[in-house]
């Protein structure tokens, strides 16, 4: 099965996120499919927190791709943003 989830990157206490589509069977930082985004929750000042390629979403949503629990929301809120 396709998913949708975060993979880590950043230096320790520093995390940083990508958004990937992989097949679930694979490990969390193994290789990815493609890259959507990602997520940075140690964002200060004028870094950017979250970036996400809607229409990639979309498209890999359509596909049949089940996102996790944190992407699902962190999707929510970046279409709450978008919408403001």
């Amino acid at each position: 099965m396709i998913s949708i989830r975060l993979s880590r990157g950043g230096a320790k206490k520093r995390p940083f996120y990508h958004i990937v589509v992989t097949d679930s069977r694979k490990r969390r930082d193994s290789g990815s499919i493609e890259t959507l985004g990602y997520y940075n929750p140690v964002a200060r000042g004028q870094e950017v927190r979250l970036h996400v390629e809607d229409d990639r979403i979309n498209y890999w949503l359509g596909q049949g791709a089940q996102p996790s629990d944190r992407v699902a929301a962190l999707i929510k809120q970046a279409k709450k943003a978008a919408a403001n």
